[in-house]
């Protein structure tokens, strides 16, 4: 079946694209990216969206017409990716605006279940690609009790699988979140997935080089920034003590916790330090945050840390991931046929064609929900209108079309040649 996947992070700075053949084994499905694309927010809708996400009021109207902006955005993305449109079915995201993970308001009270808005008019998507769109993957795993998130950890189990230690995946969005993948064999090959989110991972470096540059830059490209200055060691050891980082998971923050507020309060930490050293700082904070989590949490280091997301760009921030993260080897996932970019918008394909056949595609080990679920709600395009696929049941596939995709080639990177599967255990 090719499945186009969309997502949007809390870094808001634009949509991903995926493109992808999945066959077989629903746990184990052979996989083939047939193409990719970035495409930027512009950015007028940039600033709305992070002046929204840190909870500037909106009109009715406002809203409105953001979340039909977002809309046509994620079209767009997908027109680039599969300008032939080949794909079956979408998978989307939106763009989250506001994530509220499950509140014990205090000891003993009933905890207050969780909630997340993401903006998205998905019928308007269906209606501009003219293909069925799966999407508000995060509430029916928020309705059970759990945090709504992360979500991808179940895929990368699914795409990667399992190695003869524990292996991690790491994005670094806005927000920096971990897969923990089993290992294969020995003591601990019966235990489940896991994952959660860390912290902060370019959330406070982009806001903060926004600031330093008056608006000029967005984010501070190759980490040369933050390389020019000197970590605050002492600072970053004290901000180790965030209540939320020392939280055991099931966990889930965006920029709700690590936004512009959070940011003030640690730059009136450091009023007479210099944009270098705030910058260096920012970034080995970022590194210093997921090696505490893999230490903490943890019965051993794993082996290896694939490292995805738009943080795979900035050298001096895998340079202290390196650095911080002893024992571990730290690999971009791109060496395992995933490029940065690709790996959110890949697992969100994935998780549409679970819904397809009926999979229950969260982790109550990652999510902290009362049981598994099928994720996500399917809406048709408006009556009228066709689709080029023939709908089966849960569980069966959609006819095969044909691998060569034709322009859509031109969409990049694209990886080519055969299938690629998960290896048998």
């Amino acid at each position: 079946m090719h499945v186009l996947g969309l997502m949007s992070g809390t870094s808001a700075d634009g949509v991903d694209a995926v493109l992808v053949s999945l066959k077989g084994s629903t746990l184990r499905p052979r996989w083939r990216i047939l193409a990719s694309a970035s495409v930027p927010y512009p950015t007028p809708l940039r600033q709305r969206l992070i002046a929204a996400g840190q909870g500037q009021a909106l009109t009715s109207a406002g809203m409105l017409e953001l979340s039909e902006a977002v809309s046509e955005q994620q079209a767009e993305a997908a027109r680039r990716c599969d300008p032939q449109g080949i794909a079956e079915l979408i998978g989307c995201h939106g763009q989250t605006l506001w994530h509220r993970p499950p509140q014990q308001r205090h000891e003993g009270s009933v905890p207050r279940r969780g909630a997340s808005l993401q903006l998205l008019q998905a019928p308007l998507l269906a209606a501009l690609r003219q293909t069925p769109v799966v999407f508000d993957f995060r509430a029916a795993d928020l309705a059970l009790g759990g945090q709504g998130a992360p979500l991808v950890p179940p895929v990368d189990a699914a795409l990667l699988g399992r190695d003869s230690g524990w292996r991690a995946v790491l994005n670094l969005g806005g927000i920096a979140n971990l897969t923990l993948i089993p290992p294969a064999r020995g003591p601990d090959r019966h235990a489940p997935v896991l994952g959660w989110d860390c912290g902060p991972a370019n959330s406070l470096i982009d806001l903060a080089v926004q600031r330093f540059s008056a608006g000029r830059l967005h984010h501070d490209a190759g980490g040369s920034w933050a390389a020019a200055g000197q970590a605050d060691e002492a600072l970053i050891k004290a901000w180790l003590q965030h209540p939320y980082l020392q939280q055991p998971p099931p966990k889930s923050t965006g920029r709700e916790l690590f936004g512009l507020s959070d940011l003030e309060q640690r730059l009136g930490a450091m009023a007479a330090t210099g944009p270098a050293d705030v910058l260096a700082t920012l970034t080995a904070f970022t590194a210093a945050c997921i090696a505490q989590d893999l230490s903490l949490h943890l019965p051993c280091r794993p082996l290896e840390l694939l490292v995805a997301g738009g943080g795979c760009c900035n050298a001096t921030l895998m340079d202290q991931l390196q650095q911080r993260c002893r024992g571990t080897r730290v690999v971009p996932l791109a060496a395992h046929g995933i490029a940065a970019q690709q790996r959110e918008a890949l697992a969100f394909a994935v998780l549409a064609w679970w819904h397809h056949r009926g999979h229950q595609g969260n982790a109550p080990s990652v999510t902290g929900a009362r049981s598994s679920c099928v994720l996500g709600v399917r809406v048709d395009p408006p009556q009228g209108q066709r689709w080029r696929f023939s709908r089966g049941v849960a569980g069966a596939s959609a006819a095969e079309h044909p691998a060569d995709v034709g322009d859509a080639a031109a969409a990049a990177p694209v990886q080519r040649g055969s299938d690629r599967s998960v290896p048998q255990e």
